[in-house]
C-alpha cells in the first residue's frame, strides 16, 4: 500500500507546475502541510475557478498529508468555511445553534453561529476537479466500496491524469473483481492517453473480439473525423481517413459551407442580397455600366455584381456559378482526430472485428426474440388448435379465455401475497376456471351450431364482446398487475447484446411442457385416441362406441383450459385488461391456419414462422409496428394461396373435410 501511495504521489507531483508549488511557500512550523497549502492559496480558494484552482488541488493531493483528503472532501461537500472573527479556515458541520467547527488539522473548535461563518461553495467545475483528486485517494482506500466508487468515477469521466495513479494501485489491489476492473480500466485509459504509440496499440489489440460498450466508447473518439478542405495541389496535413468527392460523399452546399467556415471562400450570395446590392448601385439607369434593360437574366445580374466587387462597391460574395467553380478548385478529406496512423489503423481493425461479431450477436438476439415470441404465440394458439382442429369451430371468444386466465392469476395474488406460491396456485386454478367456462359454452351454444360455421363465428363473437364487458364491470377498465416472482426478474444475459428476460424463458419452458403434455395426451391416453378418432372420422368413431358429443365437450374444455394457462403466462409481462386476449386472437388463428389445421407440429411450425417473420419485419422497420403487422398478414395471405393446407397438412380422411 505504501509503495502504491508513493507511486501516486510521484505521478501527482509530476502534474503540478513548478510555479504552483512555489506559490504554496514554505511550511509553517507546527502547521500540517495540507493546512499550509490552504493558507498560502487563500485567494484562489476563496474565489476559485476551474482554470486557477487545479494546481492548488493537485498540491493538496500530492502533499502526503492524510488530512488533505478530509479537507478536499469537506470542500467538495460545502463543509469548508472561514471564521469571520480571525479569518481562519475551518471544517464545518451542521449543529444545533449553528456550525460545529474543527480546525484543518482535525481539532475540535467548538460551536459557532451561522452568522460568524462564511461557507465556501465551489461551483460545479471546481467540484469536478476536486472529485478527480479524491478519486486518486480512493483508489487505495482500505474500504472496498470506496475503491469501487473510484473506478466507477474513472469509467464515467476518464482523464489522462488518472492513468498513472490507476496503474500504481493495481499491484496493491487484493480484491480479484476490483483488480480485474482496474486492469480493464487501465487498458482503456492506456489506448487513449498513453504517450507511447506501441503501448497504445498493444492495449487496443488486447481487446480484439471484445463487445463491451466501454471499449467502443473508448475507441470511437480515436476514429472521430473532421472534414477539411484545401486548394488543389495543396497537401492537407494530418491523419487522413479518406478523400471526399463533392456530389457523392458530400453535397455541393456542404462542400462550400466547409470552405466558407475555413475562410477559403467568400459567403454565398443570396438572391435577396443580389437584388438589394444592384438596386443600391443604379447610376444613370445602369449598374456597373450594364443597362437595366439588360439585367433580365441571372447571368447578367451576376456579371453586374462581379463588376461591383472589382471596384469595391459591394462585399465579396459568390454567385452560383462561382460556387461551383470554387468547389471544383478544392479537394476535401476527412482526417482523424487521433494523429497517430498506427493507432487509428489498429483501432479500425478491432472495431471492424467487433462490428462483424456484433452483427452476429444481433442476429442471435433477434433469433432469441423470435423464439420467445413464437413460444407465446404457440402457447396462445395450442388451445385453439385443439378446438379448431378437432371440432372445426371458429371460436372468436378464445382470446377471452386468455383474459379469464390472466384475471384468475390477478385474483389469486390478492389473497396470496407470496408471488411464487400464488403462481403455483393460479396455474391449475386458471385451467379449471377456463375449462369449466369452455364446457359451459360448448354445452349451451356451440353444440347447437355444429357444421354451421357462419352462425358459430357470429355467436362466439357476441360471447367475446359480452365477456369483455363483464370483465370491465367486475374489474374496471384500469389495467391490473400480475406480478411475477422475484426469481423471474431480470434477464439472462450472454453479453451486452444478447439477452432474454427470465419471464420469456419461463414461457418458453412452459410452451415446451405443454407440447410434451399434448403429445403424451394424444398418443398415450384413451382420451387422446378417441380425440384422434373423432378428428379423422366422427361417423366411424361413433360406430366404434365413441361418443363424439362427449369428446367435443372435453376437447373444447381442454382447449379453453390451456388458453387460461396461456393467460397467466402472458399476464406476467403484459398489463391485465379486458382486451388482453384480443392482442393474440388474430395471431393465434394465423398460427393454426399457417401451421396446418389439426396438427400440433403444424401449430409449432406456424408459431415459429409467424414469430420469426414478425420480428424480422420489425427489425427492418422498427419505427412502425403497425406496418410490420400489415406486411406479415399480406405475406401469410400469399402463403395460403400457394399452400392452403398449411405447413404440415393433415393426412387421412379428415384432410378432405
Amino acid at each position: 500500500m505504501r509503495a502504491a501511495f508513493a507511486a501516486v504521489l510521484f505521478a501527482l507531483l509530476s502534474l503540478i507546475p513548478f510555479g504552483s508549488l512555489a506559490q504554496t511557500g514554505p511550511v509553517v512550523a507546527d502547521v500540517p502541510f495540507a493546512a499550509a497549502i490552504v493558507e498560502e492559496n487563500r485567494a484562489q480558494i476563496e474565489k476559485p475557478s476551474r482554470q486557477t484552482i487545479g494546481p492548488v488541488i493537485a498540491a493538496l493531493a500530492a502533499s502526503g498529508d492524510p488530512q488533505a483528503l478530509v479537507i478536499l472532501s469537506a470542500w467538495a461537500n460545502r463543509g469548508l468555511g472561514i471564521r469571520k472573527s480571525d479569518g481562519a479556515f475551518v471544517l464545518i458541520a451542521e449543529a444545533e445553534g449553528g456550525y460545529a467547527l474543527r480546525t484543518l488539522d482535525g481539532t475540535d473548535a467548538g460551536i459557532a453561529p451561522r452568522a460568524d461563518i462564511t461557507e465556501l461553495r465551489p461551483n460545479a467545475g471546481v467540484r469536478g476537479v476536486i472529485a478527480t483528486a479524491l478519486v486518486q485517494f480512493q483508489l487505495n482506500d482500505p474500504d472496498r466500496a470506496r475503491r469501487a466508487d473510484a473506478l466507477t468515477t474513472i469509467a464515467r469521466d476518464p482523464a489522462p491524469e488518472l492513468l498513472a495513479p490507476l496503474r500504481a494501485s493495481i499491484e496493491a489491489e487484493t480484491d480479484p473483481a476490483l483488480r480485474a476492473q482496474k486492469d480493464r480500466l487501465n487498458r482503456l485509459l492506456t489506448l487513449r492517453f498513453d504517450p507511447d504509440s506501441a503501448t497504445r496499440i498493444a492495449a487496443i489489440e488486447s481487446f480484439a473480439g471484445d463487445l463491451g460498450l466501454d471499449l467502443r466508447g473508448a475507441l470511437n473518439p480515436l476514429l472521430a473525423v473532421t472534414r477539411r478542405a484545401a486548394p488543389l495541389g495543396t497537401e492537407i496535413e494530418g491523419n487522413i481517413a479518406r478523400d471526399l468527392q463533392p456530389g457523392s460523399d458530400l453535397t455541393e452546399t456542404e462542400a462550400y459551407d466547409l470552405l466558407v467556415a475555413a475562410n477559403l471562400a467568400p459567403a454565398r450570395l443570396t438572391t435577396a442580397e443580389l437584388k438589394a446590392s444592384l438596386a443600391a448601385n443604379i447610376v444613370d439607369g445602369a449598374v456597373a455600366g450594364i443597362p437595366l434593360a439588360d439585367l433580365n437574366t441571372q447571368s447578367a445580374r451576376n456579371r453586374a455584381y462581379t463588376a461591383l466587387e472589382v471596384v469595391g462597391s459591394v462585399p465579396v460574395a459568390a454567385t452560383d456559378e462561382e460556387v461551383t467553380q470554387i468547389v471544383a478548385d478544392h479537394h476535401f478529406v476527412e482526417t482523424y482526430s487521433e494523429p497517430d496512423t498506427a493507432v487509428t489503423s489498429a483501432a479500425q481493425d478491432v472495431l471492424t472485428g467487433i462490428e462483424v461479431k456484433l452483427a452476429a450477436m444481433q442476429m442471435a438476439d433477434l433469433a432469441l426474440d423470435a423464439l420467445s415470441l413464437a413460444s407465446i404465440y404457440f402457447l396462445a394458439a395450442i388451445g385453439l388448435a385443439i378446438t379448431f382442429g378437432v371440432m372445426r369451430v371458429i371460436n372468436m371468444a378464445h382470446g377471452e379465455f386468455i383474459m379469464m386466465g390472466a384475471y384468475t392469476g390477478y385474483v389469486v395474488q390478492l389473497f396470496i401475497p407470496n408471488y411464487t406460491l400464488s403462481l403455483i396456485v393460479a396455474l391449475p386454478l386458471a385451467f379449471l376456471v377456463t375449462f369449466l367456462a369452455g364446457v359451459a359454452m360448448e354445452r349451451l351454444v356451440i353444440r347447437h351450431l355444429y357444421k354451421r360455421p357462419l352462425e358459430t363465428l357470429l355467436a362466439t363473437f357476441g360471447i367475446s364482446i359480452a365477456l369483455q364487458q363483464l370483465a370491465k364491470n367486475i374489474f374496471g377498465t384500469q389495467a391490473r398487475p400480475l406480478t411475477s416472482p422475484a426469481w423471474l426478474d431480470g434477464a439472462l444475459s450472454f453479453n451486452d447484446i444478447v439477452s432474454i428476460s427470465y419471464i420469456r424463458v419461463a414461457i418458453f419452458v412452459l410452451a415446451i411442457l405443454f407440447l410434451l403434455f399434448f403429445l403424451w395426451l394424444m398418443n398415450r391416453t384413451r382420451l387422446g385416441l378417441e380425440v384422434r378418432a373423432v378428428t379423422q372420422n366422427p361417423s366411424m368413431a361413433a360406430s366404434m362406441g365413441i361418443n363424439p358429443d362427449r369428446i367435443n365437450m372435453l376437447t373444447f374444455g381442454l382447449g379453453s383450459g390451456i388458453a387460461g394457462i396461456a393467460g397467466i403466462a402472458i399476464g406476467l409481462f403484459a398489463q391485465v385488461t379486458s382486451e388482453i386476449g384480443q392482442a393474440y386472437i388474430v395471431q393465434s388463428f394465423m398460427t393454426v391456419v399457417v401451421g396446418g389445421v389439426g396438427n400440433i407440429w403444424g401449430t409449432l411450425a406456424g408459431a415459429l414462422m409467424i414469430g420469426t417473420l414478425q420480428k424480422g419485419i420489425e427489425f427492418l422497420n422498427p419505427s412502425n409496428t403497425l406496418a410490420a403487422q400489415t406486411y406479415m398478414i399480406l405475406f401469410i395471405i400469399l402463403f395460403i394461396q400457394f399452400r392452403p393446407r398449411g405447413i404440415i397438412a393433415l393426412k387421412g380422411r379428415a384432410a378432405g373435410d
